[in-house]
């Protein structure tokens, strides 16, 4: 399948996987969107029920709380949206990654690499893991102070709830709904 010039080859349907060791689920701004999917969430479900490793980036682990793979685990998510966690029986965690168990989550986009790290580390060992850090030169040194809440101006603070603001009703209501559907058939 090719879409605006990248090529996904030997791709199957989630129903067409038998099982695999690794479930990782990213985020994105649709994440209530697709956790209200109620067949992809079944298929999540299955598949996370049989991994080793159950993982998660931003806000794919609000998709994981609405397949119940977080009941009682403590999880990052992007911090917009870290609150709708609870919703889900899943304990909020700030930190950038968070292992409870078998359940890997990333915080946000930029915790991604760090993320995949830790994940790495647990799977093939911390040489391995700072092996790959060294060739990827990944050595985080952010221009500015501002990528958490606590940490950023007011008025950049401010400004960026201002710009999320039309999506936190609509998200809100969207997990409450996926909460809600996850509630009835447990």
């Amino acid at each position: 399948m090719a879409s605006e010039g990248r090529v996904f080859a030997d791709t199957c349907r989630l129903n067409g996987v038998s099982g695999w060791d690794l479930l990782c689920v990213p985020g994105g701004l649709n994440a209530l969107d697709v956790a209200l999917d109620n067949a992809f969430i079944v298929e999540i479900r299955r598949l996370g029920g049989g991994v080793c490793y159950v993982t998660s980036v931003c806000t794919g682990s609000l998709i994981l709380g609405a397949a119940g793979l977080l009941r009682g685990k403590r999880a990052a998510c992007h911090w917009a949206w870290r609150y709708l966690l609870p919703l889900f029986g899943a304990i909020p965690d700030e930190r950038r990654v968070v292992k409870d168990g078998c359940v890997f989550t990333g915080e946000d986009v930029t915790a991604g690499i760090d993320f995949a790290l830790t994940v790495l580390a647990e799977i093939a060992g911390e040489k391995v893991a700072q092996t790959l850090q060294l060739g990827l030169e990944y050595a985080p040194a952010p221009p500015f102070s501002a990528g958490r809440p606590e940490n950023a101006p007011s008025e950049i603070l401010v400004n960026y709830r201002d710009q999320i603001a039309s999506l936190l009703a609509q998200r809100e209501t969207q997990a409450c709904e996926a909460a809600a559907r996850l509630s009835s058939i447990c």
